[in-house]
């Protein structure tokens, strides 16, 4: 491989299989990424437009290019976006046949604008900021949607990538600015009327009329053609005596990070909950390195316990201990202690005013751990309220394309939505970005794009710089099979509902990405391996590439 100018890369077409594909880095640290099936090459921009990870390191699966750190998904062909977290195709080069070799030309972009010409005397109505509401609106603009879009939402900002504040934005990582979703001007460059700091306080399915009030209470009544509702879901507050104290705190929104990160500084904080989001606030805070200390209470003897294994579970104890976490297990809170403040003390104790703020946590053995701040991980609840005629009790029940009924959608966290693994509320950031790809579609028609019925749930956690990745769901991690070392932080686990001969529904991994990619698309397609293949030494890469069209 040659530069030939500033612009153009020549390459070897020998150096590629056929079914394969190869990225080519440059010296400019940009990456071209070449697909080849039979002789027709084609050649893109080969960082993820995520969070810029090499394609190349991923994995090819038929017509499906899968990134190996977040599982977006491209179409090898023409570089469409296939699967979330990424909300963009890849960016298409030129290419240009010279008999054994390809000559790339980066600054000659293949156009792939859609006019907006669809159902252009439609509105659609988005009710909810969040990555549902996000996904719903940007992909129908991006695949042809002409008619008028509403988002309707409770923020006072923009959409923005909800999952960075506890993974990036707390360490100080990551700028406020950097976590927009499609940038500053993504609502006026997609012609779509954002409103911020309404509520809807009323939805009828039947009209596809909803209610919306702003914050001077003035209310303004809406219909549409189209009515997405994607409401989200919100901290659950335990009910121990203390929880509404000043200094108690919860993550869900910007303004939860930004009090946090600034009322933790040189103070003992205390986190509530071992799931991923306490563990990772956890995380933030400790790479932060602002704080006095860090305590983590649960209820159980371990971390993430519904999601991993015990071992696993007890690397990530030791990952996070070595960072200077300190940890208390099977333990119930009983009690957020206050104590009593004195506001500018004066010489006449009678005058003075105090104000009461956390003084510690006491626990059910009556044992008592001091903290300046406490920070609830205990979960969420869906704001299924407007939903009260038809929602079940866990969730709004939808179908594979996420619509309650014609031209009326519930999605995100509040769906209880049918896909290939059951019904089921999966309160995921991809999931809800998968959501909105699927409700793009149905709006416009579009059978061309899978619905939830071929698609799976995949998340992913980032702890020290760490990232767990899981795919699929299972009821339980203690039906289980381990590959590797946890403890080195280089392991894969695959997870069974029961039985010797079942097929595993769900895997977690850190450090063997192409592995959870290869399981992934094996499970997508109803191939998830069983236990016997697993002990049996299952190739699992190859399997999925072989059983990929």
């Amino acid at each position: 491989m040659t530069n030939a100018t500033i612009d153009t890369v020549t390459i070897n077409k020998a150096d590629i299989a056929s079914g394969g594909m190869k990225s080519y880095k440059q010296d400019d640290d940009s990456i071209i990424l070449i697909t080849r099936d039979d002789d027709e090459f084609q050649a893109f921009d080969g960082k993820c437009p995520h969070a810029g990870a090499d394609l190349g390191t991923g994995l090819r699966c038929g017509n499906r290019v899968v990134c190996p750190w977040h599982h977006a998904t491209f179409d090898s062909r023409d570089g469409t976006l296939l699967e979330p977290v990424a909300i963009a195709g890849l960016t298409q080069y030129e290419v240009t046949d010279n008999g054994d070799s390809l000559t790339v030309n980066t600054s000659a972009k293949i156009d792939k604008k859609i006019a907006n010409d669809k159902l252009i005397d439609t509105h659609t109505l988005i009710v909810g900021g969040g990555a549902a509401g996000f996904m719903t609106a940007h992909q129908l603009r991006n695949t042809g949607y002409g008619g008028k879009i509403t988002l309707i939402s409770a923020d006072d900002k923009a959409p923005y990538n909800r999952p960075l504040l506890s993974k990036a934005f707390l360490a100080g990582n990551m700028p406020e600015e950097k976590l927009l979703l499609g940038g500053a001007d993504w609502a006026s460059k997609h012609d779509i009327n954002l409103r911020l700091n309404q509520t809807v306080s009323e939805v009828s399915p039947n009209e596809r009329t909803i209610i919306i009030k702003d914050k001077n209470g003035c209310s303004d009544r809406q219909t549409a053609d189209f009515l997405v509702v994607a409401t989200g879901a919100e901290p659950k507050i335990p009910p121990f005596k203390g929880a509404e104290l000043d200094g108690v705190y919860t993550l869900r929104s910007m303004d939860d990070a930004k009090l946090i990160k600034a009322a933790s500084h040189d103070q003992r904080v205390v986190i509530i909950g071992t799931g991923f989001i306490g563990m990772e606030v956890a995380s933030a805070l400790a790479q932060a390195g602002t704080t006095a200390s860090i305590t983590v209470i649960g209820q159980e003897h371990r971390v993430m316990g519904n999601i991993v294994s015990e071992t696993v579970s007890n690397a990530l104890i030791k990952l996070h201990e070595e960072n200077g976490i300190q940890f208390v297990f099977d333990a119930r809170v009983n009690e957020i202690t206050e104590v009593k403040r004195v506001v500018n003390p004066s010489e006449n104790e009678e005058e003075n005013q105090t104000f009461s703020q956390v003084g510690g946590v006491t626990l059910a053995s009556g044992e008592q751990v001091d903290a300046d701040i406490v920070i609830l991980g205990t979960g969420v609840a869906p704001r299924i309220e407007l939903f009260e005629e038809v929602n079940a009790p866990d969730g709004v029940q939808v179908d594979e394309h996420l619509q309650l009924r014609d031209g009326v959608y519930a999605l995100g966290d509040i769906a209880k939505a049918s896909g290939q693994m059951g019904r089921m509320r999966i309160e995921h950031w991809r999931v809800a970005l998968q959501h909105g790809l699927v409700t793009a579609a149905a709006i416009l028609n579009d059978d061309s794009v899978s619905s939830l019925a071929a698609r799976i749930p995949f998340f992913w956690t980032m702890q020290y710089g760490k990232s767990l990745r899981y795919s699929g769901h299972a009821a339980t991690p203690d039906n289980n099979i381990l590959f590797g070392s946890p403890d080195t932080l280089d392991y894969i686990e695959y997870y069974f509902d029961d039985g010797e001969d079942t097929r595993a529904s769900a895997a977690s991994t850190l450090g063997r990405d192409k592995e959870l990619v290869a399981f992934s698309e094996l499970l997508r397609r109803g191939h998830a391996p069983t236990r016997a293949q697993l002990q049996a030494g299952f190739n699992i890469i190859d399997q999925a590439q072989a059983l990929s069209p």
